[in-house]
């Protein structure tokens, strides 16, 4: 179900401390991790998989989210990177001003597409 899904650290947060009051493992199934969720499940009659859902709790959200996607996302991030964002903003802003060229007939609509084809080939 949750296979190729993004995995949020918040979300495995409150799934592992409602683990602590209620069916322990429901976590371990949503991080992909479904042996592990029986496991839970097998022992709830115990307070084994209370403590340990309270103690995963607060690791999830010990780690920075660069750390939980290493370990829970493949070391995939659903951030766009600093820098990346800068060039995309920087991109845009030249596309802007090249647009303002065209618009004031400074520059022909063929130059317009053609330095804007150039621009996007960047990204």
């Amino acid at each position: 179900m949750f296979k190729n899904q993004h995995k949020s650290r918040s979300v495995a947060a409150v799934l592992a401390f409602a683990g602590t009051l209620t069916i322990s493992g429901l976590h371990k199934f949503y991080l992909g991790q479904p042996l592990w969720g029986v496991v839970y499940v097998l022992l709830s009659w115990t307070p084994i998989p209370k403590v340990a859902s309270a103690i995963e709790g607060v690791w999830f959200l010990a780690q920075d989210e660069e750390s939980f996607d290493q370990n829970f996302n493949l070391g995939k991030s659903t951030r766009i990177s600093q820098t990346a964002g800068m060039q995309v903003a920087s991109i845009a802003d030249a596309l802007r001003e090249l647009d303002t060229l065209r618009q004031d007939g400074l520059i022909t609509e063929y130059e317009f597409e053609q330095k804007r084809r150039q621009l996007l080939e960047h990204i």
